[in-house]
């Protein structure tokens, strides 16, 4: 009786490939099924998601394959890197318990896709290309026969409250009306197929991004469904927190580009108390989002630690620059880098030297100097920045007005929501896990310790940095936002720890005190200081 066993499938010689790099038989076997279909090459596969589907599971690897074949890939470019985020997503619903409700297997692909047909018909009109991964779907970026630098800064708008059905088919005719769109953005959700809520369109002038705002913020993309619009300014600064005080800008700089990539400038803000020390925490500047964005995610992952600390990383809270014309009437000038034994009394004679001084306004290590006429405050600005004063070099920057109250104020709540947030995580990474601390399960209300010395948790709603509750309250780097500071996550937080806020008052930008001046300094930071008595 002759062998009824099926005749084994010829296989490709890439099949051989697959096994020599150590790929399981049955994961070998579907990729090189895949192969036959033209969906996917050999070639296509980088090592990066080759080790990946080596460490997957076989029958996890085998549905994250199956999951890439019923994908659209018309438009992906970067196959490996598509069928890595596949893989990322599985992860991912395998944790939030989506794939055992579905018996191990990925959840449907959603009824309502993007419009082919449209998206098509687009593309054929403008010549764009359009890139699809699951994080996002991006048209454009440069657009055809584009030779000039991409735009700059305020010609990128970030669109929010976008309904979760609608794809870029739905977008592009409605955001060109106002310019020459050199890239729009649309974030996904490889979790459900739809988009994520929030897009950036990139225009190939300022003034068009402005026009975008002026006509399409508040419109009604559907019934009773309006979008906002407004400029988004990239965030490419990180703040990172409890550092050792006695490190240097030149010890910072030295460990974190040893970290990450793109490392421009490192922003610290001295002690009052003693010019040779930080005050716990700083700012990274970065070249680019790109680059600041990839530092914050190895950063943050609790797996990298910095002179042996458990550092805190978060997006810098992005400053709002005050209107071109305001900001040409200012004639205050904020000082910062004052030693302790200068006094109100020193600035104003090195400052008259220059015009008339209608106040001075010392706090701590900086100060607001009133001039009485813009061009005086130019010339003292011109004259003294960088010069010694009581052996410190004194920095000197035009101020900025006083911004709203009220963002000031939701900027604040976002903030410690954040903090919170970077709090769980971080004691859900620890190696001792939870069983270590159970206190903090069985009694609601109590939080991990306070990642800085001395300080403690207040309960939401309130802002303190330990000790009895006062108005205002205390500082934390972190506050989840929305709107225009998007990061490609929709998100901004972050912020200087440490300061106190008083009852009244304007913003600046460094590390310390509000009290309110009515004036916040140009400049450097995220989170700080301001006075008016």
């Amino acid at each position: 009786m002759g062998d009824s066993s099926p005749a084994p499938q010829p296989r490709s010689e890439d099949h051989a490939k697959l096994l020599d790099y150590g790929l399981d038989a049955k994961v070998a076997d579907r990729l090189d099924s895949i192969f036959e279909t033209g969906k996917l090459s050999h070639a296509d596969l980088d090592q990066r998601a080759l080790d990946a589907l080596k460490e997957f599971p076989v029958e996890g690897a085998l549905t994250v394959l199956n999951q890439f074949v019923d994908s659209n890939l018309e438009h992906v470019a970067n196959k490996s890197a598509f069928l890595c985020g596949v893989m990322k997503t599985y992860r991912q619903k395998s944790r939030a318990g989506v794939l055992h409700a579905n018996n191990g297997a990925m959840s449907p692909p959603q009824p309502r896709g993007p419009d082919e047909q449209k998206i098509k018909d687009i593309l054929d009109r403008t010549g764009y290309s359009l890139d699809v991964t699951t994080g996002q779907r991006k048209y454009g970026g440069p657009p055809p026969d584009w030779s000039a630098p991409p735009p700059g800064p305020g010609c990128e708008v970030f669109c929010g409250k976008i309904p979760k059905q609608l794809f870029e088919d739905d977008l592009i005719p409605v955001f060109e009306k106002c310019g020459t769109i050199w890239d729009l953005r649309l974030m996904m959700d490889p979790m459900s197929g739809l988009n994520r809520g929030f897009a950036f369109i990139t225009y190939t002038t300022k003034d068009e991004a402005r026009k975008a705002v002026e006509e399409l913020d508040k419109f009604e993309i559907q019934e009773r469904r309006r979008i906002k619009v407004n400029i988004s300014i990239p965030n490419t600064r990180i703040f990172v927190g409890n550092i050792p005080k006695s490190k240097t800008r030149e010890d910072i700089y030295d460990a974190f580009n040893s970290l990450s990539a793109g490392l421009v400038e490192v922003i610290i803000y001295s002690s009052p108390n003693d010019k040779k020390k930080n005050r716990g925490f700083c700012f990274l500047e970065y070249e680019s989002h790109k680059a600041a964005s990839l530092a914050k995610r190895r950063l943050e992952t609790g797996r990298v630690k910095v002179w042996n600390c458990d550092i805190i990383v978060d997006w810098a809270d992005p400053q709002e620059e005050p209107d071109t014309e305001i900001m040409s009437r200012v004639k205050v000038l904020y000082c910062r880098n004052l030693a302790a034994e200068c006094s109100e009394d020193d600035l104003r004679e090195i400052f008259e030297t220059y015009g008339t001084i209608e106040r001075v306004k010392k706090i701590k290590d900086y100060a607001f100097v009133h001039m009485e006429e813009r061009e005086q405050a130019m010339k003292a600005m011109e004259a003294l920045n960088g010069t010694l004063v009581k052996e410190l070099a004194l920095e000197i920057s035009l101020a900025k007005p006083p911004s709203d109250k009220k963002k000031k104020e939701e900027m604040l709540r976002r903030r410690e929501d954040r903090m919170m947030q970077a709090m769980t995580k971080s004691m859900s990474m620890s190696p001792f896990g939870p069983a270590m601390f159970p206190g903090y399960a069985a009694l609601p209300g109590l939080y991990p310790p306070h990642p800085m010395p001395g300080r403690s948790y207040k309960p939401m709603g309130m802002r303190g940095a330990g000790g009895p509750p006062r108005p205002g309250g205390g500082w934390g780097a972190g506050g989840a936002g929305e709107g225009p500071w998007g990061d490609g996550s929709g998100n901004w937080g972050g912020g200087a720890a440490g300061g106190q806020r008083g009852n009244s008052g304007y913003w600046n930008q460094g590390g310390g005190e509000r009290r309110g001046e009515g004036y916040s300094r140009g400049g450097q930071g995220g989170g700080g200081a301001t006075s008016r008595e």
